[in-house]
């Protein structure tokens, strides 16, 4: 089933502001929450759905990804997903202090118990790519290097917080006191803290392996596009949400074709004899060689059109196309024999451009 357009799943326009997208996020986001629709699995899943969505257009990156790519800029290279433990560490952006939230939906807040998991950082890398591979699309296998929780790590509650993983704090004002929730600065809002951890691991307790991982791309990258697989990044620190592996698509130069937008340029030389006379000559493409016919009297410039030979669109707008530019070899160099014989036909009617092929100038020198 085709993934619904993110800005129509939130019902904002294309050009809606951040905080367009969040204001329309934190509606959706109450209207749909599980504590206020008890197993209601319709309602469960457009939570989900506006959490993707949200995701996507509230990062400018993955915005940007996502406005020229659609969905296949966001997760054309692999699996991962929303689960509820992601979506609810949204919440203190969307409605910051999680006391607003908890007392919303009674007491469970946005975070669901408090300590919130720290997401691990993204791991960029490069995949060069041939004309074809992008065309086709392709599956290729890399190796990289994360940073996974150690084994043998150990975690105590933090003592600062209590193990909730954010810390209360009330201030005297003109008004009254005010009672404010903030993370916990000791253990950065996770709840614990490491007491025992291997040598080899940092002081967030990962350490860094190597790991190999198959990456589907699709037909119709284009150089400088970054496809993200989720979940195949850094892990997070106490057992927090791996990040992305972003994957920039860098394009390996062909020899003789190029490539415009959707479509791949062949420069066409013809002999005069083959212009004049026409031909059936091979080209290249994508595909493998191609035999074309070349009609009598093709002139330079004349772009030929071979339909569907060109690279898909993303957003499933078509194909395009193998455009063959044509152009006339002139001979540098003519040995005495080939002199005499073009010497014969420069007078030939046949050989002279007719008076509406003539240049403008031609046309005034033969007036005076």
């Amino acid at each position: 089933m085709a993934k619904r357009d993110y800005y129509d799943i939130l019902g904002v326009s294309r050009n809606a502001s951040a905080d367009e997208i969040k204001k329309a996020y934190r509606q959706l986001a109450i209207k749909y929450h599980p504590d206020k629709n008890p197993d209601d699995k319709d309602a469960e899943e457009k939570f989900k759905e506006a959490a993707e969505a949200y995701d996507a257009l509230s990062n400018p990156e993955k915005k940007q990804r996502y406005d020229q790519f659609g969905h296949a800029g966001m997760g054309g290279a692999g699996g991962g997903g929303f689960n509820m433990d992601d979506i609810f560490s949204q919440f203190g952006d969307i409605f910051g202090d999680n006391d607003f939230f908890g007392s919303f939906f009674g007491g469970q807040g946005g975070r669901r118990g408090g300590p919130r998991r720290q997401p691990g950082s993204n791991i960029r890398i490069r995949i060069k790519l041939t004309l074809a591979e992008m065309r086709h699309g392709v599956e290729k296998k890399v190796k990289y290097r994360r940073m996974v929780e150690a084994e043998g790590v150990q975690y105590s509650d933090c003592k600062n917080c209590g193990g909730t993983g954010s810390v209360r704090k009330i201030t005297n004002t003109f008004l009254g006191q005010m009672a404010t929730t903030a993370p916990c600065q000791v253990c950065q809002g996770m709840g614990r803290t490491i007491t025992s951890k291997p040598r080899e691991a940092n002081e967030q307790g990962l350490v860094g392996q190597e790991f190999e991982t198959t990456i589907k791309i699709p037909g119709g990258v284009a150089e400088g596009m970054q496809l993200s697989v989720n979940g195949q990044g850094n892990s997070g620190p106490g057992g927090g949400p791996a990040g992305d592996l972003i994957v920039l698509i860098e394009q390996i130069e062909h020899e003789e074709l190029q490539r415009d937008g959707n479509h791949v340029i062949y420069t066409l030389w013809l002999s005069f004899p083959e212009a004049a006379l026409g031909a059936s000559v091979e080209v290249p493409t994508l595909d493998g060689a191609a035999k074309i016919k070349i009609d009598s009297g093709t002139q330079p410039g004349k772009v030929l059109r071979l339909k569907g030979k060109g690279f898909p669109d993303l957003n499933g707008y078509g194909t395009g196309d193998q455009l063959i530019h044509v152009q006339v070899y002139v001979p540098t160099k003519l040995n005495s024999e080939e002199k005499d014989q073009l010497l014969k036909l420069q007078d030939s009617k046949n050989f002279k451009p007719e008076e509406k092929d003539k240049s403008f100038f031609d046309r005034m020198k033969d007036m005076f």
